[in-house]
């Protein structure tokens, strides 16, 4: 990989799991990480993303690829997401929005003529040096999950 390449964003979140343990994204050093900022849990279109993710979880996981979602949820909102809805990729809680922040997904957006702000659906590949390799924003979830799967494969 180039050196040009943008370096991805330090953070340290919680994450689900019950054991209210954290994540640190430099701890991941040397391990290829898929990160994809959803708007909320439990909406159709968060929904349809986190399953497709969750249905090629193995795939990413045969390419040494770890795969995460991000949403201004708390924990207890991504357990329930999850048992609902039987996903498996681990969620990560940005409550405050540090990360959001960081990686420019927090943005005004528009819905019925009114104006808020919120995560705008995107996703970022980073390589084993922690160097954004590609992202996607304004994400459509068709198709999305298999066009990450295939430019992680790429790396």
């Amino acid at each position: 990989m180039s050196d040009t390449l943008e370096m991805a964003p330090d953070f340290t979140l919680p994450i689900q799991g019950g054991d209210h343990s954290e994540i640190s994204l430099s701890a991941m050093h040397g391990t290829p990480v898929v990160l994809f900022f959803y708007p909320r849990d439990d909406t159709s279109g968060c929904t349809k993303e986190n399953e497709a993710f969750t249905s090629l979880e193995g795939e990413f996981a045969q390419i040494g690829v770890k795969v995460f979602g991000i949403s201004k949820d708390s924990l207890e909102s991504h357990e329930k997401f999850m048992v609902k809805k039987k996903l498996t990729i681990p969620l990560i809680s940005d409550e405050h929005g540090t990360a959001s922040e960081e990686f420019g997904v927090w943005k005004e957006k528009s819905m019925y003529g009114k104006t808020f702000m919120g995560i705008e659906r995107s996703t970022f590949l980073i390589d084993a040096d922690g160097r954004i390799a590609r992202e996607w924003r304004k994400v459509k979830v068709p198709g999305h999950a298999e066009e990450v799967l295939e430019a992680a494969k790429a790396l």
